[in-house]
């Protein structure tokens, strides 16, 4: 029922995204902007209360607890698990946007600043740290903790509605949790839909650099051919090797990317970018967290920080269902670690090698990227390489690059499509993968024709509120899983350990008798 509804649903969607963009773009514009004026506050309170309470959990008396339990090992080693989660969590998103979100908050800075200023510079790469760094993993965190925990220690099936049974008892199975399926469902495949037609628009504006091919609309249903060649192969082939291996391979070929631009950009001027920008992130962390703009009247929170929250929601059931089914065997400190502050990092430092060299080829006349980003985000990235030696070279590389995170992404959400369409726990039929991994591309190639990205990405932000507050929900249904489990191994310790302190008091009895018992003897003798 959760698979056929869901794919009923998606294609009425795109149908009046498709058929209807101005009329359908109109009306999600309007309901968009009384999401955001009556309740936008709430997107920010619910993701910085998911950061505290994961920083609570990793660090307090519960970060011991392993998922799958006390003998769990893990499936994967520490640098595939993190290749994993990053290529299927963010990796298309930070090739589009490492160099393009400085510039653009440059241009148009946060908090009253004046644009193109150096306060709007350091402004810029503050904001994009808050934007792609604790707070979106710990979305993702939260998610794909509570999903493992429920399907490996409490025999779940691996859906979203199993996370609240705590809550809702046996109506996780009824009607409610099918609501929850389905919505996850829906959001999954309509948001992983849209960001693939915006890799699909920044993969031909890079074959349009480097080879000259005109990024017209056969271009991009090529590409989307091409792509969906690549990862329904890599998804048949499972999780342990197609996925692992692709993942692993794009990990190696963002880190040989993000080393040539640190060496052949202006390498003292990025760590000096990452220092200033660290310590400011970590100083106006809780400031940001929760900043609207009462008083101002301006939109800036609205069009960034809160529609990257709702995205980051909307897309938390697909990546934490992943993230969920890599994780066996770890502890719940070493999963926060590993999910939140890990990629944190590699985010932060993407950025600073990015977008510092953007805003250096900008502030020192390199390279004029405001006009470039006139021309659309995705040009931004490709016209920042002709300020460097060696550009094609670059440009060759990242488009390899997003070509490959364009696969990862996708495989692990048709992966993850079909899980949450499917009742039973376990890998998915192939036949439920390839549906999804059809109707994946059509979404992505039919929105692209007609034009109707901008209005599912509007959409997304208002379909991702009831799903912040099912976040919290999840956290007290967490929270009374992994303390019930820290009480039952705590008695239960207790317990062997009083079971050995008993049998050493009795062995020492005996022992103390039997040398009684001798010293008695000798006496008598």
């Amino acid at each position: 029922m959760v698979f056929r509804i869901s794919i009923a649903l998606v294609t009425v969607l795109v149908l009046l995204a498709g058929l209807l963009p101005g009329p359908f773009n109109a009306v999600v514009q309007v309901a968009l902007a009384e999401v955001i004026r009556g309740v936008g506050w709430l997107y920010l309170l619910v993701v910085f209360m998911a950061l505290t309470f994961l920083m609570y959990l990793a660090f307090g008396r519960l970060g011991n607890l392993r998922i799958g339990g006390e003998d769990a090992e893990p499936e994967f080693s520490n640098p595939s698990w993190l290749s994993m989660l990053f290529a299927a969590g963010m990796g298309i998103g930070l090739v589009f946007w490492g160099a393009a979100e400085p510039v653009s908050h440059f241009v148009k800075p946060p908090e009253g600043l004046a644009p193109l200023s150096m306060e709007a510079a350091r402004a810029s790469m503050r904001y994009s740290f808050f934007h792609w760094g604790l707070h979106p993993w710990a979305i993702y965190a939260l998610i794909g903790l509570a999903m493992a925990w429920f399907q490996y220690n409490r025999n779940g099936r691996g859906l979203v509605s199993d996370m609240l049974q705590p809550v809702i008892g046996r109506h996780h199975r009824g009607w409610i949790g099918h609501t929850v399926n389905i919505a996850a469902v829906v959001s999954t495949a309509i948001g992983v839909a849209t960001t693939l037609g915006f890799g699909t628009v920044q993969i031909a504006a890079g074959l349009q650099r480097v080879f000259g091919i005109t990024a017209s609309v056969p271009v991009q249903m090529t590409i989307i051919a091409v792509a969906f060649v690549l990862y329904m192969l890599s998804t048949s082939s499972g999780v342990d090797r197609g996925i692992k291996w692709l993942s692993n391979f794009n990990l190696g070929l963002a880190a040989l990317l993000l080393a040539a631009l640190l060496v052949l950009g202006p390498t003292g001027f990025i760590f000096d970018t990452f220092t200033t920008t660290l310590g400011s992130y970590l100083n106006s962390l809780v400031t940001m967290s929760l900043r609207m703009s009462p008083f101002s009247g301006s939109t800036w929170v609205a069009d960034w920080t809160i529609f990257y929250w709702a995205w980051w929601i909307s897309w938390a059931p697909f990546v934490g269902s992943f993230i969920a089914r890599v994780s066996r065997g770890r502890t719940v400190r070493e999963f926060v670690i590993g999910v939140v502050v890990a990629p944190t990092v590699l985010g932060f430092l993407w950025f600073s090698v990015f977008g510092g060299t953007a805003l250096w080829s900008q502030l020192f006349g390199h390279v004029d990227l405001v006009q470039a980003l006139g021309n659309g985000y995705e040009t931004v990235l490709f016209t920042m390489f002709d300020s460097l030696p060696m550009p094609v070279v670059l440009a060759s590389v990242a488009l390899v690059l997003l070509m490959i995170f364009f696969v990862t992404s996708a495989d692990s959400a048709v992966l993850v499509l079909a899980s949450m369409s499917t009742e039973e726990a376990g890998d998915p039929p192939l036949k439920r993968k390839m549906a999804w991994g059809v109707a994946v591309a059509l979404i992505a190639a039919a929105l692209l024709l007609a034009g109707g990205l901008d209005a599912l990405q509007g959409m997304i932000t208002i379909a991702a509120l009831p799903f912040a507050l099912l976040m919290v929900l999840v956290m007290v249904s967490l929270y009374r899983v992994l303390d019930f489990e820290y009480t039952r191994e705590r008695r239960q310790a207790q317990r062997a350990r009083h079971m050995i302190e008993s049998w050493i008091e009795r062995e020492m009895a005996a022992q103390e008798e039997t040398r009684i018992e001798s010293a008695a003897a000798q006496d008598r003798d």
